[in-house]
């Protein structure tokens, strides 16, 4: 079990998947969650529903280290636009920028 310091929160927003692939057979939405250090901004790790490990662990690659408080939320969805082309990638980005929102407005 991994261990988040007392500084962490958590935030997960979902968004509907596209019907035609194989991840909406077992989910209809994705869901991406992130924890984040609130005194830094800095995202430590990530959630997200996708079908297979290698996906998950690739936006968590795309996503850990980057900062809330620092880092335009544009600039954040953009990097996984251009890095991320899975046919979820419309999804996993209104995901993630609804997480954003909410950690933004929290």
């Amino acid at each position: 079990m991994k261990y988040y310091d007392e500084n962490t929160v958590y935030f997960i927003s979902y968004a509907k998947l596209p019907t035609e692939i194989p991840a909406a057979t077992l989910y209809k939405t994705v869901g991406v969650g992130l924890i984040i250090d609130k005194l830094t901004g800095r995202i430590i790790d990530v959630s997200c529903t996708l079908l297979t490990q290698e996906a998950k662990d690739f936006m968590r690659s795309i996503l850990c280290g980057r900062n809330l408080h620092e880092e335009d939320m544009e600039d954040i969805i953009n990097t996984v636009k251009l890095r991320y082309h899975g046919f979820a990638q419309k999804a996993v980005c209104v995901a993630i920028k609804g997480t954003i929102e909410r950690y933004n407005t929290w």
